[in-house]
């Protein structure tokens, strides 16, 4: 099965496709990374996997389920998804060991629904383990951009989905904290008990060591898919970002650079 499976995805805002004619497959045992520049589609085809977002055209199965033709309450927590799409539906009142725990219903402020002692303690843990248990009981408006990056991960996490996707996590981030999440996915990555993940930066030096597979996107289309070290090449970042780009890799850490 895969985890999840698009086939010629469209959507249209207006007379404009965000994304078109895009195939992708990605299976349990994958990490991968999605790259473009601004504009390409990258976080439309991510809200799309996460099942927040119909396409226009195609079909589109998450975890064996087709959308369209499934209770999406019982499909999203098995999906976790961190976005900054998801902010304007965040209450910024809420403490962040509260919005940790809506992520066990897949929703984003606390109501009525009922949590027991264990979810605050597996929400506490995840807080930890994302190194964010020292501001848990503050209000999410009163986190920098980086703790708010660790605490939307361990939210993403509360359900233990089949699925994990983050959108730019390293986004706003300096070089230290950048560098420290960049471990911290890695070692989430090269776990063979974690989740399918699925990752969406601009950036090559945030890709982190296990990520396995990368998809271009450039202008709403697939500039290439695979493997990563087959494609994440010089000619294919070119292509994707319209810029003589030369990229290397060391240690499965990745750099692109302009040719001068």
């Amino acid at each position: 099965m895969h985890v999840i499976a698009m086939a010629d995805v469209g959507v249209r805002r207006g007379p404009s496709w965000l994304l078109e004619h895009l195939d992708w497959t990605v299976d349990e045992t994958d990490r991968w990374v999605v790259i473009g520049p601004n504009g390409a589609g990258k976080t439309t085809a991510l809200t799309i996997a996460s099942t927040r977002m119909f396409p226009t055209t195609g079909e589109v199965r998450v975890l064996g389920e087709q959308m369209g033709q499934v209770d999406l309450s019982e499909l999203r927590p098995r999906v976790g998804f961190a976005s900054s799409a998801l902010l304007r539906d965040i209450p910024m009142h809420e403490t962040a060991i509260d919005l940790v725990m809506t992520g066990a219903y897949a929703i984003t402020g606390r109501w009525q629904e009922e949590y027991d002692p264990e979810d605050a303690d597996r929400a506490r843990w995840l807080l930890q383990a994302w190194g964010a248990s020292g501001y848990a009981d503050r209000p999410f408006a009163s986190l920098s951009e980086g703790e708010r990056k660790r605490v939307m991960i361990a939210r993403a996490l509360m359900s233990d989905p089949e699925l994990l996707l983050l959108d730019e996590p390293g986004a706003g981030l300096d070089l230290a904290g950048r560098e420290e999440l960049v471990g911290m996915l890695a070692s989430f990555a090269q776990d063979p008990q974690s989740p399918t993940l699925i990752l969406v930066t601009h950036h090559l030096e945030e890709i982190p060591p296990g990520i396995t597979h990368a998809l271009l996107l450039g202008q709403g289309r697939s500039v290439a898919a695979g493997p990563i070290h087959s494609t994440l090449t010089s000619e294919n970042i070119t292509r994707c970002f319209g810029m003589d780009i030369t990229v290397t890799a060391i240690d499965d850490r990745w750099m692109a650079t302009a040719r001068q």
